[in-house]
Parts: structure tokens; C-alpha cells; sequence
């Protein structure tokens, strides 16, 4: 593997240490990249994706964070909706293992937040009236 375990004595921390530091190898596939590569690819191994690149809809997801990426349209992007349209409806298969936010619960939840915000302005204006 790529880990060395090395078990050390009282006496070996009492002096200097002697390890060898190696220098980072970029093929490493193990090491922290992050998105994009130095050669200008996308990492799919990248934690920050989360795992989408895998999955019952990794495909879809690669095919349009690809196109999305290499895009050289005005509005970036633009020209991915195929690839965007045919991920989402592969997500939709999948509700478990990609949650959506429901309209629904959504529309009621801004509902709620504008009615809470008139309520709150109703009575800051009756409280200024009535000084």
C-alpha cells in the first residue's frame, strides 16, 4: 500500500530525526488534487464532487460536468442542456440517493416566511402609530 507504519522507542524521539522527506508525486493517484489537474482534466476522484462521478448516474454527471467544463459558448454552459436534462431525469430514478428539494414544501415554506415577514411589519407600523 502506500502507507509505512514504523513504530519508534523513547530513545529514537530523543534524537534528531533522520527521515527522508520524498517529494509529491503528481501521478499519485491517492494525492489531494482537488477539480481540475495540472494537465487541465477534471479529477473525478475529486472528494469535493462527492461521489457523483460514481453512482447509478456517474455517467450522466461526467457527460455534463465534461461539457460544462470544456464549454466555449458565450454563456457557458449553454450548449449542455441535453447532457444537464438526461442527468437530472437519471437523479429523478433515484430519489434516495439523490434528494430533491420538494416544489411543494418549497412554495409553502416562502409562503410562510412572506406571511411572517407582513405579520412582523404590521405591528412595527401599529407600534409607531400608537406612540
Amino acid at each position: 500500500g502506500k502507507d509505512r507504519i514504523i513504530f519508534v522507542t523513547k530513545e529514537d524521539h530523543e534524537t534528531p530525526s533522520s527521515a527522508e522527506l520524498v517529494a509529491d508525486d503528481p501521478d499519485d493517484p491517492y494525492e489531494e488534487q482537488g477539480l481540475i489537474l495540472p494537465n487541465g482534466d477534471i479529477n473525478w476522484n475529486c472528494p469535493c464532487l462527492g461521489g457523483m462521478a460514481s453512482g447509478p448516474c456517474g455517467e450522466q454527471f461526467k457527460s455534463a460536468f465534461s461539457c460544462f467544463h470544456y464549454s466555449t459558448e458565450e454563456i457557458k454552459g449553454s450548449d449542455c442542456v441535453d447532457q444537464f436534462r438526461a442527468m437530472q431525469e437519471c437523479m429523478q430514478k433515484y430519489p434516495d440517493l439523490y434528494p430533491q428539494e420538494d416544489e411543494n414544501e418549497e412554495k409553502e415554506k416562502s409562503n410562510k416566511d412572506l406571511e411572517a415577514a407582513s405579520v412582523e411589519a404590521s405591528a412595527a407600523k401599529e407600534e409607531k402609530g400608537s406612540s
